[in-house]
């Protein structure tokens, strides 16, 4: 089946403590379920110190599940679902279907 959130996709997130909150997908994992959002779900890592690094508490961001996140429409802003479609030229490509717009990644 064809991946309907991709890496670099503008997702909004629609439940949770980050529910409203925008991002960029950074990475998808899609044996899990889920994905990496920029910003989102972020959580404290505390981080031995190495001679490459200094340690202490970093932030960072964890996976959130493909569920509750949705690709922002192209036209309005707001969140909404993919579809498929294929053009008179053989390429398929994701559509959104709150507005019919080409989702480009």
């Amino acid at each position: 089946m064809a991946a309907k959130i991709k890496k670099g996709d503008t997702v909004v997130v629609l439940t949770g403590r980050d529910k409203g909150k925008e991002g960029e997908v950074l990475k998808v994992l899609p044996k899990e379920g889920r994905a990496l959002v920029q910003g989102v779900n972020m959580v404290k890592r505390h981080t031995r110190p190495t001679q490459a690094s200094t340690g202490g508490i970093v932030d960072k961001e964890a996976s959130i599940a493909l569920s509750n996140i949705a690709i922002k429409d192209p036209k309005n802003g707001q969140p909404t679902r993919v579809g498929f479609k294929v053009l008179e030229d053989g390429r398929k490509v994701r559509v959104a279907k709150r507005s019919g717009e080409i989702i480009d990644a």
